[in-house]
């Protein structure tokens, strides 16, 4: 398995940045890939219109673990447009690229950003 990921992703899935969940987080975003059984969550707390912490929680592959765990590094102090910015192929390629069928377990991490986000503004708007 090590020589199919770089070793940055290795180094992700073996050792995750930032998991778990914030208990004071001020949005939360859920994603499921419906083929593999793949499930994330993630968890943001936002101040000042930043990201201040993410976390997240995984049950997935390499690709999805890593992804989400390079993504939280990657989230912390971003407004809410560069979040929003982010991509599941940013966070891939800062990992060093993953395997082309592993490209699909890295949409989790940014399904679950968006989910977050959405929830996010749409209880900051009222």
């Amino acid at each position: 398995m090590a020589s199919t990921y770089s070793d940055a992703v290795m180094e992700h899935f073996r050792n995750p940045r930032n998991c778990g969940e914030l208990e004071d987080a001020s949005a939360a975003g859920e994603a499921v890939n419906p083929l593999c059984g793949d499930r994330l969550r993630l968890t943001l707390k936002i101040g000042g219109g930043r990201i201040v912490a993410a976390r997240f929680k995984a049950f997935g592959c390499v690709a999805a673990i890593a992804s989400a765990s390079r993504l939280t590094e990657m989230l912390e102090g971003r407004t809410l447009e560069q979040a929003r910015a982010l991509t599941n192929r940013e966070v891939a390629d800062s990992l060093g690229g993953l395997p082309g069928a592993q490209q699909a377990c890295s949409v989790l991490a940014e399904q679950a950003l968006r989910e977050a986000l959405d929830r996010y503004e749409a209880a900051t708007s009222d």
